[in-house]
């Protein structure tokens, strides 16, 4: 039973409830709140005197809550479901906000991943692999490896110190201009007071305007010095063909071990191949009843094996091109391809007609260290010509005055000879740090020749060995090929089982292996001679 009672205040239409709102009183409600909800502005509905509320109450009165009534009421039971229908109606909007909230920023994260995916195409497609030659990797090293750059400032630095040093030895000139005022005391001048004579003197203003020059007619010292700053210019040019030599070497041996890589690749990808056919064959002669399931399962270990073998091979030939992207200085994001690949089995002749001391002549170390040697010598005849007089002009022409109306031409010429009588052991010392360095520079040269002695022979050795191993692993290659092809007939003719064809493909992957280890060390043994008489970048650059 429920009881309705209406009462209007001419602002707010209240609907007061008493009973059980329950079942069909419900919908009596829910009919007298739609007809007079348009009529007015405000409407509210007290639950105080309601005793009990079903599920479809609740439901009605948080609709009517939602449309924008007002929920009056007093009692534990009136406040609570007051509260519970305006929680789930304020969640309801946090929940609609949340809502919106999500779907905007749904859209805001496609349309990013949008311009990342686009952005990455892009980036994909400009950093497209960098197919190279090994000359053309070589180049690329000279230009942007960073080493190569720091030698080449290091040889601008050196020139640098040359042109200060030759500055020295030419004339010197500046433009002076002041205008001072002056006031001294007479008597601390004189050493005393004199009788008439004031005890100052000033203030006197003094204007003067003109250039001032210098010029070394006669220093040996300076002269010596500048020539040693050429020979140091010789050294660092030296030293910079080294770090090139050594950059080419470099990159020539990462590009080789690349080429070595990818020739493994191709071998492990055709005993893969092999294996795989000589695995179907096995399963074949299975189904005809001719082999046996211990064939089969020996040639499906065989293929696993060749398969594990091919893995590691891509591995290393990726970590092969990774060192060679880092010595040509490319973004770490560029891919590189080795266009030199079909000419790796390829052994070009290489002229080893050369004499140790042309090596001597021509290794880029032994110039810096002669060069340095002469620039310590240099330094050590300027230390003794430190003890000879120098002659030297200088002077200057101004326009003077007491001010600047009053001004009138003014020089002054002078010739000074400096004599050195007593420099403290300076020069001593200086003559005998030269010494030392020389004997310094004489060591590191007879070692570095001993080196360079033992890198020659040692690489010529090297490269005889690799040209006969070339030689015998090419013709293992060839005898392994055909153990293969003859262990694979026989196991098809039924006369034999695959035990002969799996020993004939570990007899090929071993004959693989040999056949591009001894084509990489004959290689490799062409760039170590080659820097070893000092001609790498001209072998590999031509």
């Amino acid at each position: 039973m429920l009881r309705i009672t209406t009462s209007d205040d001419g602002a707010t239409l209240t609907m007061k409830l008493e009973g059980k709102l329950v079942g069909p009183w419900v919908e009596e409600v829910d009919r007298g709140w739609r007809a007079t909800w348009g009529t007015r502005k405000s409407v509210a509905v007290d639950l105080t005197g309601l005793t009990f509320i079903d599920a479809s109450g609740k439901k009605l009165l948080a609709a009517f809550y939602r449309q924008g009534g007002k929920l009056l009421g007093s009692g534990f039971m009136a406040k609570s479901t007051i509260e519970e229908i305006v929680k789930a109606g304020n969640h309801n909007q946090d929940s609609g906000r949340e809502h919106m909230k999500r779907g905007i920023l749904k859209a805001v994260l496609f349309a990013v991943l949008s311009a990342f995916v686009a952005g990455g195409q892009a980036h994909a497609q400009d950093q497209a692999p960098l197919r190279l030659t090994l000359r053309e990797a070589v180049d690329l090293a000279l230009k942007q490896n960073p080493q190569v750059q720091i030698a080449n400032l290091q040889i601008a630095d050196s020139q640098q110190d040359q042109t200060i040093a030759r500055s020295a030895l030419l004339p010197q000139a500046t433009l002076e201009t002041f205008d001072r005022a002056q006031r001294f005391n007479l008597q601390a001048f004189i050493g005393g007071a004199l009788p008439g004579v004031p005890q100052h003197a000033g203030p006197f203003q003094v204007f003067q305007a003109g250039p001032n020059f210098s010029m070394p007619i006669l220093d040996v010292t300076l002269w010596r010095r500048w020539q040693a700053s050429h020979q140091n210019v010789r050294a660092a040019e030296a030293q910079g063909t080294t770090v090139r030599e050594q950059t080419v070497l470099l990159v020539v041996s990462q590009y080789l071990g690349g080429l070595r890589a990818a020739a493994a690749v191709r071998a492990a990808q055709s005993r893969v191949d092999l294996a795989q056919a000589l695995y179907d064959q096995a399963q074949d002669l299975q189904k005809h009843g001719v082999g046996t399931g211990l064939d089969a399962l020996r040639a499906n270990v065989e293929l696993q094996n060749e398969k594990q073998r091919l893995i590691v091979a891509e591995t290393q030939h990726r970590v092969e091109l990774y060192g060679l992207v880092r010595l040509l200085n490319l973004d770490p994001h560029r891919t590189v391809e080795l266009a030199d690949e079909p000419s790796f089995f390829q052994t070009p002749e290489f002229d080893a007609s050369r004499s140790l001391e042309q090596a001597f002549a021509a290794r880029p170390e032994m110039q810096a260290l002669a060069a340095q040697a002469e620039a310590a010598q240099l330094a050590k005849k300027g230390a003794s010509a430190s003890r000879l007089p120098t002659l030297a002009i200088g002077g200057g022409w101004a326009y003077q005055g007491l001010s600047l109306p009053t001004v009138i031409p003014s020089y002054t010429y002078q010739a000074t000879v400096d004599v050195p009588l007593f420099t403290s052991g300076r020069i001593r010392a200086e003559i005998t740090k030269a010494d030392l360095q020389l004997k310094r520079l004489a060591q590191e040269r007879e070692d570095l020749r001993n080196r360079v002695g033992l890198e020659v022979k040692t690489a010529l050795a090297e490269l005889d060995s690799a040209r006969h191993e070339v030689d015998v692993a090419n013709l293992g290659v060839n005898l392994a090929q055909e153990e293969v092809s003859q262990a694979r007939d026989r196991f098809q003719a039924g006369v034999a089982n695959n035990i002969e064809v799996v020993s004939a493909q570990d007899a090929l992957a071993r004959a693989n292996d040999n056949q591009i280890g001894a084509l990489y060390r004959y290689n490799q043994a062409r760039v170590d001679l080659s820097h070893a008489i000092g001609r790498t970048e001209q072998l590999y650059t031509k």
